[in-house]
């Protein structure tokens, strides 16, 4: 039987909710797309090489899936990451794994994928009408039967609606999503960012922006609970940190959460306090001689060195054949434990992912259909569901995307 299909969105989620609702031939589907082209955000995604997805077994992914992991086990369970990487290697894309397992095409340009995309959309029963945003679904008797965008009314059997969240606005992630949903009767979960870079209050820190660490630990606690740790890249930037490290953490945060938050560096995780404590000393009978500032150019970036020691309650002309036991201890103790006063996250606006969104409860996890609409379903960002750094986000995009092309 014949169904006109109307996908709001043409990012990730509803380019695979159209390529799998289009295998069935007697489906006649419409995306319409509020920008120019398609795939708007996975252009930037990957810091512009797009991390397609995570190649790490499935049944790990429960602690880098932040948001409802267990609603997404059917998704995943139709269409995992060995699946994506299969088809993409199906339609040409050679990939390559990376750090942390993380799957990028081999030559590093998200632009290959968005084509390869785009190339698979030109099929007889897939039409893109783009530059047009849709500002109503019309309903009746429970049934959506109209979508209405700012140009035209078109008639519709499903409806999947795939707009995104409110990070990266430039890219059509406005949030429209969330009015159509509430329009419908849906509960929207609060709006936050996630994966977002991190304020802090130390002016000193300015002073090293710019400046990644590689391979530093960074960690959180509230009182004696520790709520995050891992080992990673951070970036210091001009209002506070970033990287991955920096990201990964908001998303163990609310706004609410920031009071109270003891944030540390270990500079260097590879080593004991007591075995950087014989490096230092190695370092300071190789320059006893030289000021405490060019004593420490062997142990870390330069710009850090004043930081340090000004942190240690030393001075930059302290000669290391003069310091005490204590004081070179002091040292030590910075580097283990670097402090970084956490005062804020930057805007949803500049998140990668949004928190928050449709509520989990109002849609069927095996269809992602919604409970209040029969012929509604919902995919990606819109969805209260985010993950990690690493590939996850566009994977749930693409699972959840598949799923409700498959149903509706």
């Amino acid at each position: 039987m014949k169904k006109d299909i109307i996908i709001i969105g043409a990012g990730a989620a509803g380019i695979m909710a159209a390529l799998k609702s289009s295998e069935k031939t007697e489906n006649n589907i419409t995306i319409i797309e509020r920008n120019e082209k398609i795939g708007k955000k996975l252009y930037i995604t990957g810091k512009g090489r797009c991390n397609i997805t995570n190649a790490a077994e499935m049944d790990q992914w429960d602690k880098d899936i932040r948001r409802n992991y267990k609603f997404l086990y059917s998704a995943f369970a139709a269409f995992d990451n060995t699946a994506l990487m299969n088809m993409l290697s199906k339609y040409g894309l050679k990939m390559k794994v990376e750090r942390g397992k993380r799957v990028f095409p081999a030559s590093d340009k998200a632009s290959e994928v968005v084509h390869l995309f785009e190339k698979q959309l030109k099929r007889p029963n897939i039409n893109i009408v783009y530059n047009e945003r849709v500002i109503d679904i019309k309903c009746c008797n429970g049934y959506a039967n109209k979508v209405v965008t700012d140009k035209k009314t078109y008639n519709c059997d499903s409806v999947i609606i795939c707009t995104g969240g409110k990070s990266y606005p430039m890219t059509g992630s406005t949030g429209d999503g969330y009015e159509l949903a509430k329009r419908l009767g849906h509960n929207i979960i609060k709006i936050q960012p996630a994966l977002v870079p991190l304020l802090i209050s130390d002016k000193m820190l300015n002073d090293l922006t710019g400046l990644t660490l590689k391979n530093v630990t960074l960690n959180a606690k509230k009182g004696k609970k520790i709520i995050y740790t891992d080992i990673g890249e951070l970036l210091f930037t001009h209002f506070g940190v970033s990287g991955p490290l920096a990201l990964s953490l908001s998303s163990s945060l609310g706004k609410n959460d920031i009071k109270d938050l003891d944030v540390y560096i270990d500079l260097k995780p590879g080593l004991t306090f007591e075995q950087l404590d014989s490096r230092v000393q190695r370092d300071f009978d190789k320059y006893k001689n030289k000021d405490l500032i060019n004593a420490l150019v062997d142990l870390m970036p330069k710009a850090l060195i004043p930081i340090i020691i000004y942190r240690a309650g030393l001075s930059s002309s302290n000669k290391p054949n003069e310091l005490t036991k204590q004081q070179r201890l002091s040292i030590v103790n910075v580097l283990k434990n670097f402090t970084l006063n956490i005062t804020g996250l930057k805007p949803v606006e500049e998140g990668i992912v949004t928190r928050g969104g449709i509520d989990v409860k109002e849609i069927d996890a095996k269809t992602l259909r919604s409970k209040l609409i029969s012929n509604v379903y919902f995919a990606g960002e819109i969805i209260d569901v985010d993950g990690l750094t690493g590939g996850f986000n566009l994977q749930i995009a693409f699972s959840t995307g598949f799923l409700a092309g498959m149903n509706a």
